[in-house]
């Protein structure tokens, strides 16, 4: 319900199918609130599908992202199911150490707007984890390792008092 959303400090969108989770969202009234919350400062995380459901505009014409996070996506750019991977991907702001990326029909970021800075690309230098402001988009699932650290970087986008997009260090 819209009302659950007020109030809080973050919310992750997860993986699944974007356009249920972009039905469900209008069903329930959940766009307008989710993209209430995110203008006044909400943290807002998109993980593969939720990746989708809130990008400004898709390659395809359905289903209508939220338009929260300034770039186009292109669905099951990998392909199909049996196409899914993993792999080590260096990301901006987290340690040296490379971030163990699981890759399920995941999407593509095919542009990216002026705001939108690039954590982290494969190595044909598709971008897969961006950042602008306290809104985080990865197109794979960090929750399917043990590896916690985009998590944290997550919960300290939402701790920023600067809610405008600002270059992330090296660690």
């Amino acid at each position: 319900m819209p009302e659950q959303i007020v109030g809080l400090d973050g919310l992750i969108i997860p993986g699944g199918e974007s356009t249920t989770i972009i039905k469900l969202a209008e069903l329930y009234g959940l766009r307008e609130a989710i993209a209430r919350a995110a203008a006044a400062g909400m943290g807002l995380w998109g993980v593969c599908a939720g990746l989708i459901v809130i990008a400004r505009a898709l390659t395809g014409n359905a289903p209508k992202p939220f338009g929260l996070l300034d770039i186009k996506v292109a669905r099951n750019w990998f392909g199909r199911q049996i196409e899914s991977f993993e792999t080590d991907l260096p990301v901006a702001g987290l340690s040296q150490e490379p971030f163990p990326a699981v890759f399920i029909r995941a999407p593509a970021i095919v542009s990216i707007g002026n705001n939108v800075q690039t954590l982290a690309s494969l190595p044909e230098g598709i971008p897969v984890a961006v950042v602008s402001g306290k809104i985080l988009g990865t197109a794979f699932h960090p929750e399917l390792t043990a590896d916690t650290r985009l998590h944290e970087f997550f919960l300290n986008l939402l701790n920023r008092k600067d809610e405008r997009s600002r270059e992330i260090r090296q660690a």
